[in-house]
């Protein structure tokens, strides 16, 4: 007898939604997310709290955009974010490299490292004196804080990042003629790419927080200032805008650094 043949079908895979429909999901939840906490933050300043020093969302949307009536706000937003980008960036632009070079060169992990392990144990907030002496109180102090938080994250992140590379991949490497310079192009940095991310992610995090001390100290336009001026003269909303403020362009900043690097990054990540 010959044996009929049956068809089997495997069984259906569910589709998996598209990339629009999950950015959408994702801004739906983002959105719930963020109107929760602002009713809880309503209900907590209207019905529990009920106090001058702790003002409802609407009372603070409010002088938010009397202050971005009078322009306020916005220079203030603009003269705190460039100096923010600056020292991130020249941070960035100094740790990478000496990250790369004390987890692949012993010379430069000799000289190099002992210093930056004692320095990156010393607060940003501690050099606020150390700044001002050095470079005034012009924009130069404000930009070196800056500078000085983000530079050993990156420090640390990216040597880590060497450090986690396969050895096999390295001696791979040396065993087909590989040069000490071209293991470190062509298989320490693009391994070590997903971890400078992460650095420069948690560095551009720590400038935000420390641009609010350092625009305290002898500044005149800032996100910090109006956080100052605002606690002086017992200006409660302007606080919480401030903060809100700081809050909403960090999440942006990060937003947007992470599309352009997973855009920039995309090949190294596949590859590590």
């Amino acid at each position: 007898m010959q044996k009929a043949n049956v068809a089997i079908n495997p069984p259906a895979v569910p589709r998996s939604p598209s990339g629009s429909i999950k950015s959408i999901l994702s801004l739906l939840t983002h959105a719930a997310s963020f109107s929760l906490f602002f009713l809880v933050w309503h209900v907590a300043a209207v019905y529990v709290v009920q106090s001058v020093l702790f003002p409802p969302p609407l009372e603070v949307f409010q002088r938010a955009i009397e202050l971005i009536e009078q322009g306020e706000l916005f220079s203030n937003i603009a003269v705190s974010l460039r100096r923010i980008f600056l020292g991130f960036l020249l941070g960035a632009a100094v740790g990478v490299p000496l990250g790369l070079g004390i987890a692949s060169f012993a010379t430069v992990r000799a000289i190099i490292e002992p210093w930056t392990e004692f320095l990156r144990f010393i607060p940003s907030v501690a050099m606020i004196t150390i700044a001002v002496i050095w470079f005034g109180i012009g924009e130069e102090s404000k930009i070196f804080l800056i500078f000085y938080t983000t530079v050993f994250i990156v420090i640390i992140n990216t040597a880590a990042g060497v450090a986690a590379i396969s050895k096999n991949k390295i001696r791979a490497a040396r065993v087909l003629g590989a040069t000490p310079w071209q293991i470190f192009f062509l298989v320490s940095l693009p391994g070590t790419v997903p971890f400078i991310v992460t650095g420069m992610r948690i560095a551009m995090a720590n400038s935000f927080t420390t641009i609010v001390a350092a625009e305290m100290v002898s500044a005149h336009e800032g996100l910090g200032v109006m956080l100052w001026n605002a606690r002086l003269y017992m200006q409660v909303p302007d606080i919480f805008v401030a903060l809100v403020s700081l809050g909403v362009l960090g999440l942006l900043a990060d937003k947007l650094f992470r599309m352009a690097s997973a855009k920039l990054t995309a090949s190294y990540s596949s590859n590590s």
